[in-house]
């Protein structure tokens, strides 16, 4: 491309010109790249004034056009490459089209394509224009009626959205499947799947007596690795009858796992589609937090069934409606089933090391963007996890109870509709009666919000005052509107007790907040359960940060008090490094990480999750001019100074947890392995020979892979006599099995050893890398992303490399190549000469005439300096 592709406006949004409630579909699969796709619709003008029917189409050889049964001769249409336009059209009239795909050439796993040895598809957001032409747009909703037909040998499984209605067999060794969706659904959520797939059972029963058929098909061998899939769909369908009074509206439910996806997964209706890596689990091959990854995509997905599905929404730029919305009833279901505490720390760090990089960088957006050029762009940590976050403030400012309220209101008004962020708000302010006006600027203010907090305390009245004053520039530097902003606050005793525990509500830039009749000078417990997703600047001193984390009730501040003080010395190392000096430990930090650890039997999952230092991407969040050579060193020297303080309270703690059990999954027997691989980090982190003996006997005793990749990732860390026989030994174990094949690239391209990109080189020429392969690419070059100082090199190495595969990769799969593009996020707060080096490599891609997504990520951040 040459010219700038054209932005799309939300505030541009019209209502369709046509619907089309009635889809009837057949799929003729000669072979894997011929398939004969034939479409036959309702269409009803929305206007009096005469329209075109403009049909959005790619990828497609047509073949012919009939209106009311009539052939229309090619002079009544007009068709390129991305279209079909039939000028003058009834006003309610049936369209049938037929046209020819070729799945087994279509690399950009979008619409219908060959992933391994099946056909599957994937439409949202804009793929079902590559199969069959349509307006494509989910405000056009419609019932539909597919059938199937295949070789039975090569594809005996034949899947669609809905209830089967008919099967069986034809001439030739040839049969078909009929499926029908009794329910409304846009395109996106269309779904086909042909292949020879095995096949796993069971049934839920609803809370009105009804069974559940649920189905599971994957490769032939796997089935049993289905089994805790299963089992959390089945929670899932269980949690939102009982927090939601939603029940599962299908006869039957299907999930399928494929190895080739551009995704997690997707939700279409009756027919989920995911990613191999989360549906397929056992303790040999899965780590605990896959486990837990499974369980809350399978809830993801199956929570779109209402939030999605039922409800959808009107256009693209509507997407947090239902991501957003979905992700907090996913967090909410996993917090159920693992730790409430445990699991609001995981989502925030997650928050925090993926969104709020995000929200500084280029391409930051709002949670409902007001432009894009291509929405697939904005499937984002922004749309998603940002916007659970405020649909949780949301439930914070209105209350559990209001919040269900909320929810049966927007079921009660919308269900079979497409709607916005508007209408959902609308009938949260229904259910509960509050005015959430003023909360509605968070939909459409990017940038993370900044909370300074001074407080003062007046002994002789028994008075403390809470002032806070939030601020919010916009990516041009000039400030925001103010943001309504629930904080939670609990100020603490000198016994530890909470004297007070509630939520405040900002709404003005600075607001002052008085508490009377307190007897002492409080702790202040600051944004309790991470309330708002907020960067709170107050100035703790080490002996409050030590206090709250021994005391605070919060659990989640608890564990940030530990993070506060942690970030405050690294943050004085670096700052000594910058300056040519060292710093000293600070002898506090010392003693309070000895405490924590003495808790652990206490709480080994929390002291687990507590032991983890803040990230080098949170460290360097704040700086003006990223120092990534610093804040990593200043990580692993702070790493080794505390474990070396420490090195025999925490070989006791190892060896006490290192008990040689059987693996089991309960909660007790995760939270004692993580914890024994948080210590062994810490041991191997002090340099010493003999723990990395000791992380290499348990990669060679372990029955698990959570024991085992723990250990393999310490050993591949850097060089170590046991490095290449541990490397050597895991691959010849796992060479055939992708999903742990993936860990073994993650491992390398992670590592910190001087070569570490000459080995990512190397390991694209391995057989099991796959270029053409979302999952494989992610782990390698992502995984090498991520390694933020050699990505970062001087040399400017790095760069070229990522440049290099960008434009390769736009070539076949522009998603996962726009994704790689985010890679540069940080250009702006680079320093020069590494701003130079990566503007460089910008121009090169653009000057490769990229496609639109890439485009767009890539023409934003090179203009932003």
């Amino acid at each position: 491309m040459t010219d700038r592709p054209k932005i799309l406006r939300a505030k541009d949004y019209k209502k369709p010109d046509f619907q089309i409630p009635t889809v009837d579909l057949e799929f003729i699969i000669h072979s894997e790249d011929n398939t004969t796709v034939r479409s036959k619709m309702t269409v009803i003008a929305q206007t009096d004034e005469k329209k075109p029917l403009e049909l959005l189409g790619e990828n497609q050889e047509l073949i012919s056009v009939k209106i009311d049964g009539a052939i229309i001769d090619k002079s009544r249409y007009t068709l390129t490459d991305k279209s079909l336009v039939i000028p003058d059209v009834p006003d309610n009239f049936i369209l049938e089209i037929e046209s020819r795909i070729n799945p087994a050439k279509n690399e950009s796993l979008e619409g219908l394509y060959k992933s391994e040895e099946i056909l599957c598809t994937q439409c949202e957001a804009m793929g079902f224009r590559h199969i069959a032409y349509h307006l494509d747009r989910p405000d056009v909703m419609g019932r539909f009626t597919t059938r199937i037909e295949a070789d039975k040998d090569r594809f005996p499984t034949l899947l669609s959205n809905g209830n089967l209605l008919e099967a069986g067999d034809l001439q030739n060794n040839r049969h078909y499947t009929i499926w029908e969706d009794p329910f409304l659904k846009p395109t996106y959520l269309f779904a086909l799947i042909a292949g020879d797939l095995g096949e796993v059972k069971d049934t839920f029963k609803t809370m009105s007596g009804r069974d559940i058929d649920i189905r599971f098909y994957v490769d032939k061998g796997d089935e049993p690795k289905a089994a805790h899939a299963v089992e959390s769909l089945k929670q899932s369908m269980a949690w939102d009858e009982k927090m939601f009074g939603r029940e599962c509206d299908l006869d039957r439910y299907m999930v399928v796992a494929v190895g080739s996806f551009n995704f997690g997964a997707m939700e279409n209706k009756g027919l989920n589609i995911f990613n191999s890596k989360y549906v397929l689990a056992d303790p040999t091959t899965a780590t605990d937090d896959d486990f837990e990854n499974v369980q809350g995509v399978i809830g993801h997905e199956y929570f779109h069934n209402w939030t999605g599905n039922r409800v959808t929404l009107r256009d693209w730029f509507q997407l947090t409606l239902k991501e957003g919305l979905t992700v907090y009833r996913d967090q909410r279901f996993t917090a159920d089933h693992t730790s409430v505490a445990l699991k609001r720390i995981k989502d925030v760090n997650m928050l925090r090391n993926s969104q709020f990089p995000e929200d500084s960088s280029p391409n930051s957006h709002p949670i409902k963007p007001a432009e894009v050029v291509n929405m697939e762009n904005f499937y984002t940590a922004t749309v998603y996890e940002k916007g659970a976050e405020v649909i949780r403030m949301i439930d914070t400012l209105i209350g559990r109870s209001d919040f269900r309220k909320g929810m049966d209101k927007y079921f009660e008004l919308y269900d079979g509709n497409a709607v916005t962020t508007e209408d959902f708000v609308n009938a949260m302010e229904l259910g509960s009666g509050k005015d959430l006006t003023q909360f509605k600027r968070w939909y459409h203010q990017s940038g993370t919000p900044v909370c300074e907090v001074s407080t003062s305390y007046d002994e002789e009245e028994k008075r403390y005052t809470v002032t806070v004053r939030q601020s919010n520039p916009d990516r041009n530097g000039e400030e925001q509107d103010p943001l309504h902003i629930p904080l939670s606050i609990g100020l603490i005793g000198k016994d530890g007790k909470d004297i007070v525990s509630k939520v405040l509500e900002l709404t003005e830039k600075e607001q002052t907040f008085v508490f009377e009749d307190i007897d002492e000078k409080p702790v202040p417990s600051l944004f309790r359960g991470f309330s708002a997703p907020v960067k709170v600047r107050y100035d703790y001193t080490t002996e409050e940060l030590a206090f709250l984390l021994a005391h605070d009730s919060d659990a989640f501040n608890r564990y940030e008090a530990g993070q506060r003080l942690a970030t405050s010395e690294m943050k004085s190392m670096i700052g000594a490094m910058q300056k040519g000096k060292g710093a000293p430990l600070d002898d506090d930090i010392i003693t309070a990480f000895g405490d924590f650890i003495r808790c652990s039997e206490t709480d080994p999952a929390f002291t687990a999750q507590g032991l983890g230092l803040p990230s080098v991407a949170e460290l360097i969040e704040d700086m003006q001019v990223c120092d990534y050579d610093s804040a990593s060193t200043a990580r692993k020297a702070l790493m080794a100074r505390l474990a070396l303080s420490h090195e025999d309270l925490l070989l006791d703690g190892y060896d006490r947890l290192d008990d040689g059990k059987k693996y089991s999954n309960d909660k007790e027997s995760i939270a004692k392995r993580k914890l024994k691989n948080s210590i062994l980090s810490y041991l191997v982190a002090t340099g010493k020979e003999e723990h990395f003996e000791r992380a290499y006997e348990q990669f060679q005793k372990v029955d698990n892979m959570t024991d085992s990749i723990a250990a393999l990732y310490l050993l591949a860390s850097d060089d170590n006599k046991r490095r290449a026989e541990a490397l050597q030994s895991f691959h010849d174990r796992w060479k055939d099995n992708p999903l742990v094949m993936d860990k073994w690239f993650v491992s390398q391209a992670m590592s910190q050893r001087e070569n570490v990109l000459d080995d990512v080189i190397a390991l694209e020429k391995h057989p099991a890398y796959d270029q053409k392969n979302p999952n494989r690419v992610r782990s390698l070059l992502g995984g090498f992303i991520g390694n933020h100082t050699h990505f970062h090199d001087i040399n400017g190495s790095g760069y070229t490399y990522l440049a290099d595969k960008i434009i390769e990769i736009d070539k076949f799969n522009n998603t996962l190549a726009a994704g790689l593009a985010k890679g540069f996020k940080k250009y702006p707060k680079l320093d020069e000469e590494r701003q130079t080096l990566v503007r460089t490599q910008l121009q090169r891609i653009l000057d490769a005439k990229p496609s639109d997504k890439v485009y767009e990520i890539v023409s934003k951040t090179i203009e932003s300096v």
